[in-house]
């Protein structure tokens, strides 16, 4: 079975077209500056049989893009299918399901409405997941797509932790609850680990640190998720490459008054003008921040001290949720890629019997236990796969 693998943003779609027989993905790549005016030109990447293609050109919306995606895919010389009937199924990456979607559904006309109604759950990402969808029907009409959650996995949170300590009034109208993020690859993470710890999901607690641009942490017992640090947004928990993460609500209307700036003003400013960005001034990559240190940039050293203290907080508390911790895995690209940090995340956590083996600080491509053989926790680097995830779901509701 061939399943594609889309995932929207507002001006881009990544792809992976994968063999399910033996998880070999097939081709993959990416539509950038989708429908956005910009001094770069639109561009496609297309991937496949160890050849690695680029072209510019026009993408004025979604629907132009995957039919650029086709194009490639059934390519004479480069194709990675001959036919669109070799594509057995679509499987959709959606940021947010809102209250209405608890776990992956085929699409269908009564899907569809209902998903409408959760666009406003992630105003950034979701408009965008419908462009893709529709582009999709309207190029492949006979071919299955299915939605796939990345709310899903974090429905199993107990109300207690999922709850925010507003009026009820507002829970029971709108539904404004914890959410969480990056779904699939938390469960993604949590059945990988499991095989590397040589037992089944049900018998392990872990701690899933996805850590890149956008961060989240998953505290996982027994193989579900009982407490994540993203909420009703992806905005909610630790640092980001632009985003801010926590803080008191009450900074919001003490900027707004002092800068004078309109709520959507404001969203703008926590999602895309704050994190290792606003702290840095200067850049939210932790690779070009790195740079800049030993340059002895002192901001962007701090945007990393930050960075890593508020991510040992969580662990800390996820500890304390768990009670018995089994390991902590890394995953995203910050956690797969930047050991050094990664020390940073867990330096004095010894007493807690958390001993990182320092000697992989510069081995940016480890994955593997990270861990000194004496320490109580496991800690462990995991490639995370999202895009295979998804497809395995995809192809649960479609055989």
């Amino acid at each position: 079975m061939k399943i594609l693998v889309v995932n929207c943003g507002s001006s881009s779609l990544k792809y992976q077209l994968i063999n399910m027989d033996n998880n070999d993905v097939l081709a993959s790549g990416k539509c950038d500056r989708i429908g956005v005016e910009s001094i770069e030109s639109p561009f496609i990447e297309y991937k496949s049989n160890g050849q690695k293609l680029r072209e510019e050109l026009p993408l004025p919306n979604h629907t132009v893009a995957f039919e650029a995606i086709m194009k490639y895919l059934l390519d004479e010389k480069v194709g990675a299918i001959k036919d669109v009937s070799e594509i057995d199924a679509i499987g959709h990456r959606i940021v947010h399901g809102g209250p209405n979607f608890t776990k992956s559904v085929l699409v269908t006309d009564e899907v569809m409405k209902e998903y409408n109604t959760s666009i406003e759950y992630a105003p950034l990402h979701n408009p965008a997941h419908l462009q893709g969808i529709n582009a999709c029907m309207k190029l492949m009409p006979s071919v299955p797509e299915v939605l796939v959650f990345d709310t899903a996995f974090h429905t199993t949170i107990p109300e207690y932790a999922a709850r925010y300590a507003i009026p009820d009034e507002y829970y029971e109208k709108y539904a404004i609850k914890r959410y969480g993020a990056h779904g699939s690859s938390h469960k993604f993470i949590a059945e990988e680990a499991a095989k590397q710890l040589g037992k089944n999901k049900e018998d392990i607690n872990i701690i899933s640190c996805h850590l890149g641009n956008g961060s989240s942490i998953a505290a996982i017992k027994a193989g579900v998720c009982v407490d994540t640090t993203m909420g009703l947004t992806p905005l909610e928990g630790l640092m980001m490459g632009t985003r801010s993460g926590d803080l008191d609500p009450a900074v919001l209307e003490f900027v707004m008054k002092k800068e004078n700036l309109s709520i959507d003003e404001m969203m703008t400013v926590l999602n895309k003008k704050s994190g290792l960005l606003g702290i840095s001034t200067t850049t939210g990559d932790i690779r070009d921040l790195k740079g800049l240190i030993e340059k002895g940039d002192e901001k962007a050293k701090l945007a990393i001290d930050m960075f890593a203290y508020r991510v040992k907080k969580y662990i800390g508390a996820y500890m304390a949720v768990l009670g018995k911790v089994d390991a902590i895995i890394f995953e995203g690209g910050i956690g797969e890629h930047n050991p050094d940090v990664l020390n940073k995340c867990v330096e004095g956590l010894e007493p807690l019997g958390i001993v990182f083996d320092s000697s992989h600080n510069d081995d940016e491509n480890y994955s593997g236990v990270i861990s000194k053989p004496e320490s109580k926790i496991k800690m462990i680097v995991i490639q995370t796969n999202e895009e295979l995830e998804i497809a395995r779901e995809t192809m649960k509701l479609v055989k």
